[in-house]
């Protein structure tokens, strides 16, 4: 891997290159897409992705207090609960082994069985609103830890503000585009990662922001390169 901005340097230290801001809490999105702007290949964003990818999606992980991730996304993708790697032993030092997923769903229509509950190392947190099914509710609260964030819709201010509260101020959320088209209309998007596969794909594919409006300038920090693959890292402009 190489940086090509703001400067060229080959095999950069990728964690130095995303760490998070210190003091304040912080949220970026992290999203892969074709040169054309797919954000996924045939329903999967796995088809868009490579080693180098996968290698930033780890550290990504390893640098966060929880990931985000929407419900959709998680039914699509198969999600699992984020597991421990020996590489995050000194990256996580007085930190849980790995970060917990936080699942946004309004309906809560979710496997509570699943190895996304039962296996975790640090326990799975479901975020959703009151007007959720009572007793999918109930049996969310069995399987993990249940933030209620708004009526009749979730609340993502609040749902972010939540986790703040539990410590959780390193915020990496995966999606999928509705969601990160709901954090983006909030105003609550810090930060895009944005890894570019050289692909093009048309079809039907969504953009990697589907849903409501925004108008948010992002400032370019840095660019590296692996295979053709860019990885971008944007910063809302304050």
């Amino acid at each position: 891997m190489r940086r090509i901005h703001p400067d060229i340097k080959d095999d950069p230290d990728i964690v130095q290159a995303y760490a998070y801001p210190e003091g304040r809490p912080w949220l970026r999105l992290n999203m892969v897409a074709s040169a054309d702007g797919a954000a996924w290949d045939k329903g999967l964003s796995g088809g868009l992705s490579g080693k180098a990818d996968k290698r930033v999606f780890g550290v990504l992980r390893g640098l966060a207090d929880v990931v985000l991730v929407g419900a959709a996304t998680v039914r699509a993708e198969g999600y699992g609960p984020v597991r421990p790697r020996e590489s995050w032993r000194e990256l996580r030092a007085g930190r849980p082994a790995a970060a917990p997923l936080a699942v946004v769903s309004r309906g809560l229509d979710l496997d509570f069985g699943a190895p996304l509950f039962r296996e975790a190392v640090s326990p799975t947190l479901v975020i959703t609103c009151e007007s959720a099914p009572a007793d999918r509710r109930e049996a969310a609260a069995e399987a993990g830890e249940v933030i209620v964030a708004g009526g009749e819709s979730v609340d993502l201010a609040g749902a972010v503000a939540a986790l703040h509260a539990r410590g959780l101020t390193r915020v990496l959320c995966e999606g999928g585009p509705r969601l990160n088209a709901q954090l983006a209309a909030a105003g609550l998007v810090d930060e895009l990662c944005l890894s570019v596969s050289p692909l093009l794909l048309g079809g039907d594919a969504a953009r990697i922001l589907d849903g409501e409006p925004s108008r948010e300038r992002l400032r370019l920090g840095q660019v590296l390169e692996e295979e053709g693959v860019l990885f971008c890292r944007y910063t809302r402009e304050m």
